[in-house]
């Protein structure tokens, strides 16, 4: 078979494990059929499963393996074949499905017409996204042998893991890009990536190149003349309510766009664009000979029209900081950064873009990654040179995870103690932009406490800074309020304060006596006093919900929100001076840099914390 990603199927199950959406590629199947013949001549390839048996398979695999994604290493409750027992991490992203009626694992040792795999799983708001790319069948068999064999992980310089076994296979990577665009179609995020100018606060999307608006209104701008080499007769309003009408729509799933995507970015189950922005562009303008590119310039796939208006070319490094803040001696701080260079050229023909990337060696880079447009001909400690043909519209050209070398924005402790089973008292002590100097600013910084399973009926509590909001289920310290940025100076705040709660209604389960019992040995069991506290509030307190999945005991953490401008953090920084656009042109070259927090986490010291396990 030839190199490349082909798609046999894909499947969308909502969280009830239901199949709500499935495609099947006939093309790409009669391929793998062909394939597997050649391969087994004496087996009959094995056929798709209908909605109804991936939906069962899934199921039951989610059962098997603790989840929908899985344990990803070997427990004790792993079974021989199942994606745990290949004790790989990896098995919570790429997985594979039983399509046996046996729920018995060992069974089915060294049969392949059983199992669906490559799986690329991927869960984005309520859905999981199932994407079956085309294999060889030899690839199929070397997994499953790797899913039955006694030992336990993968050893060092061994031939045959299963990491060594995805990385030549092409077809994962397209098959991760597709489930990432059906991901952000059917939840909704379609939003082209945020591109900040000095004199405005955004950047319009590719309509406003399509529109020839300057992009410094929040809404797209139609003008007199047509600024791609398009259909002329396209107007402004015509194009913005494309747009319009083709985006996707929140809630229930919409079908009608999945199979419009389908048809335009990947048919007969080969990625071309995925693009949806793209997409909407082509359906609303078509094409035109008009002004095409030279003969000699090959015009790329990410590029369906060329850009014709005033010319400058715009960057924004945008970092996001995870962190976990325990203030504890026996567990360190965990602080990391995530960042995306997004990229807007307003170019005129089919230019080259070329920089060096300054910093990198004071950014610690773990990882980095880039837009298929670009090519990184040479690199050393600390510069990297980035040479790409820009697409239309504001795109992400590279992304990476590093260390935050400024350090944390925001330190300090926080601390609740329930002082019966109603009530507690806290404290908050935070030093905010130590070390930082101008010209990096914060706009705003809100620490909140959340109570989602607690409604609170009474507060009492006076910052030394900011300002505080009270709801039925959190409290919210506006350290920094907006419109009051802080700027070349650091800040030092406390917040001690008092809160009760409503009184818990106990549930009823069944024979009272028994729950008395109970309750009794569970006293004589704990010493401390808070613990028997915490003991008698879980055993009534409703279960959980899903989006605030660390908040079991409903006291344990503070949430830190902020928003920085002016620079990065983790130092990766870009020269304006050094690009270079060849054909050479006189473009106005704009940087800029914003911050902003993740789950930024301050744990309560005084409460229970998850962390990592240093190795």
């Amino acid at each position: 078979m030839p190199s490349g990603c082909s798609i046999r199927a894909l499947w969308i199950l909502n969280n009830h494990d239901t199949v709500v959406f499935s495609r099947r590629f006939p093309v790409v199947e009669k391929r793998w059929r062909s394939a597997f013949k050649t391969e087994n001549e004496s087996t009959d390839p094995p056929r798709l499963p209908t909605d109804q048996q991936l939906a069962v398979s899934f199921a039951r695999r989610k059962r098997r393996e603790g989840s929908s994604r899985g344990y990803g290493l070997r427990v004790s409750q792993s079974t021989k074949g199942s994606d745990s027992w290949v004790d790989d991490p990896i098995t919570r992203h790429i997985i594979s499905l039983s399509l046996s009626e046996d729920d018995d694992n060992e069974s089915n040792e060294n049969d392949d017409t059983n199992i669906l795999w490559p799986i690329v799983i991927h869960t984005k708001a309520l859905y999981h996204i199932l994407v079956l790319p085309l294999v060889e069948p030899r690839e199929m068999k070397d997994f499953v042998n790797l899913s039955n064999r006694s030992d336990c992980g993968s050893a060092v310089g061994e031939d045959l893991s299963l990491s060594s076994l995805l990385l030549n296979m092409s077809s994962i990577t397209g098959a991760l890009m597709v489930a990432h665009s059906f991901g952000d179609i059917v939840s909704g995020d379609t939003a082209e990536p945020e591109v900040v100018v000095a004199a405005s606060p955004s950047v319009g999307g590719l309509f406003d190149s399509l529109t020839g608006s300057i992009g410094i209104s929040t809404r797209p701008r139609p003008v007199a003349a047509a600024p791609v080499a398009a259909s002329s007769s396209s107007s402004g309003s015509s194009i913005t309510g494309a747009a319009a009408s083709d985006a996707p729509r929140g809630g229930l799933l919409d079908k009608d766009l999945l199979r419009n995507f389908i048809a335009s970015a990947m048919p007969f189950g080969t990625p071309l664009d995925l693009s949806l922005s793209n997409i909407f562009a082509m359906k609303a303008n078509g094409f035109s000979s008009a002004e095409p590119p030279h003969q000699d310039l090959k015009q790329p796939a990410w590029k369906p029209y060329l850009y014709k208006g005033k010319q400058r070319l715009l960057f924004t490094i945008h970092e996001t900081i995870n962190a976990a803040m325990y203030d504890r001696d026996e567990i360190p701080d965990s602080v990391s950064v995530a960042g995306q260079i997004n990229c807007r050229a307003e170019l005129e023909g089919l230019p080259d873009v070329s920089f060096p990337l300054a910093g990198l060696s004071k950014a610690r880079i773990d990882s980095i990654s880039f837009h298929p447009c670009a090519q990184v001909p040479a690199h050393g400690i600390d510069k990297q040179n980035i040479v790409f043909q820009p697409p239309l519209g504001n795109f992400v050209l590279m992304r990476y995870q590093a260390g935050c070398g400024l350090g944390p924005p925001v330190k300090g402790f926080y601390q609740l103690s329930m002082v019966s089973e109603d009530e507690g008292a806290f404290l908050f002590k935070v030093g905010l932009m130590e070390g930082y100097k101008s010209p990096l600013s914060m706009e705003f910084c809100t620490i909140t406490m959340p109570f989602p399973r607690r409604r609170i009926v009474a507060f009492d509590g006076t910052p030394s800074a900011g300002t505080v909001v009270t709801t039925e289920h959190s409290v919210e310290w506006r350290v920094v309020g907006s419109g009051r940025s802080l700027s070349g100076k650091s800040l030092e705040a406390t917040f001690p304060g008092t809160i009760k709660f409503s009184p818990l209604k106990s549930r009823r389960r069944g024979d009272g006596d028994d729950d008395e019992e109970n309750d009794g040995e569970g006293t004589e069991n704990v010493v401390n006093v808070e613990d028997v506290l915490v003991q008698k509030m879980n055993k009534d307190l409703p279960a959980v919900e899903m989006e605030e999945p660390f908040c079991w005991q409903a006291y344990d953490y503070a949430k830190v929100s902020f928003k920085i401008v002016g620079a990065s953090v983790s130092r990766m920084s870009i020269d304006t001076k050094s690009v270079n656009i060849y054909p050479t042109t006189k473009s106005p070259v704009e940087y800029s840099a914003q911050v902003t927090s993740g789950d930024y986490i301050l744990w309560n010291t005084l409460g229970k914390a998850p962390s990592a396990a240093a190795v």
